[in-house]
């Protein structure tokens, strides 16, 4: 454990708490979180999470776009439910970034479980445009990701973020919850206005 890790993981909570409770400066709090990622990462040999924080530098850019386009309550964006058939094609498009990901790292480099870390990388990807996008499922892919994550970390001696990560599960459920609570609210209100109530 480094006093960069330490630091990494403070940030990082900031970063997920101010996503749980839809708040858009959750964006470039967590730039500064993956970016300190992306050194611990490329520490550890895991060159796919490494990469993973990269994007996700850029990825946070997108998200404070999409989360400044309209929707806000009293400083809160409002979220959507994921159409099945953007679902359905986005974890498609995961599972070939995760094979083609996992290829190059397993022939190319000295990553050491470069299959899962490819894997995790590619669908954290998909979980973190649902996010952006403002779907509730995407805490569910999370809370998915999170845990497997938690063993990872656990293998490569990172003990400080694997309990990172295992907090991470615990937020994404409060995210979930607080995120599935506004699109109830959302969608009952639509209802009363659209019969006049």
């Amino acid at each position: 454990m480094s006093t960069l890790e330490i630091i990494a993981v403070l940030i990082n909570i900031i970063g997920v708490w101010l996503t749980a409770r839809r708040i858009r400066w959750c964006w470039p709090v967590s730039v500064v979180a993956v970016l300190l990622y992306a050194w611990i990462f490329y520490d550890a040999k895991l060159y796919s999470d490494m990469l993973l924080q990269v994007i996700f530098a850029f990825l946070q850019g997108y998200g404070w776009w999409c989360w400044s386009q309209g929707g806000l309550d009293n400083g809160k964006v409002h979220v959507a439910r994921l159409p099945l058939q953007t679902a359905v094609l986005n974890l498609i498009v995961g599972a070939m970034a995760a094979v083609l990901l996992g290829s190059l790292m397993a022939h190319f480099t000295d990553a050491v479980v470069p299959w899962l870390d490819a894997s995790l990388t590619a669908f954290s990807l998909v979980a973190s445009v649902w996010a952006a996008r403002k779907y509730v499922a995407s805490w569910w892919l999370w809370i998915v990701l999170d845990c497997v994550y938690v063993g990872m970390y656990l293998h490569r001696d990172l003990d400080l973020t694997a309990g990172l990560y295992a907090g991470f599960v615990v937020l994404a459920f409060y995210g979930y919850r607080a995120w599935r609570r506004d699109l109830l609210s959302q969608e009952s209100l639509r209802g009363e206005l659209s019969t006049g109530a």
